[in-house]
């Protein structure tokens, strides 16, 4: 709180709300980051990308989905948003996110993903079929979405094996 600003306003001009947080929540809404990251499997001809939303003020993850940078894959994820009620996207701007998603619901920019871009980094630090250049890589859709699923599974919503 800046107290310096208070010392100069008049009580009939400070107006305050307290709020629990899970009622600020419910009475602001959920906002979420979206962004989807690249990788391969056996080749770099096979892409494969995972699509992920995290909470934008806590960055826990709250869905995930694998698939191709295709807008019926960013479907799957939104659908798997659905019951949060998030009333706020923060994206990049890719084209899908902007044909799914309300234009008065959509802020576009990296001013507001920078949670979820820093989840990228260490996504790609812990887990070595995500960094770009390396010669360890998944042989099967199956194995590097298991691989990744099992990572996030583990480390964001505590759950192991």
């Amino acid at each position: 709180m800046n107290q310096a600003v208070l010392q100069h306003l008049s009580p009939e001009h400070v107006e305050v709300e307290i709020w629990r947080a899970d009622a600020l929540e419910a009475h602001h809404g959920l906002s979420s980051e979206l962004d989807e990251m690249w990788s391969y499997v056996r080749s770099k001809a096979n892409p494969r990308w995972l699509w992920h939303a995290i909470d934008h003020h806590t960055g826990k993850v709250l869905a995930y989905v694998f698939g191709r940078r295709q807008d019926m894959v960013f479907l799957e994820l939104k659908a798997l948003l659905e019951p949060f009620g998030i009333t706020r996207y923060f994206t990049d701007g890719w084209g899908a996110y902007e044909r799914h998603v309300e234009a008065e619901q959509h802020t576009i920019g990296k001013a507001h993903t920078q949670k979820i871009e820093s989840k990228h980094i260490n996504l790609r630090t812990r887990i070595k079929r995500l960094v770009r250049r390396t010669i360890c890589f998944s042989k099967t859709e199956r194995m590097h979405d298991l691989v990744i699923g099992l990572f996030t599974n583990r480390y964001e919503f505590g759950v192991s094996g």
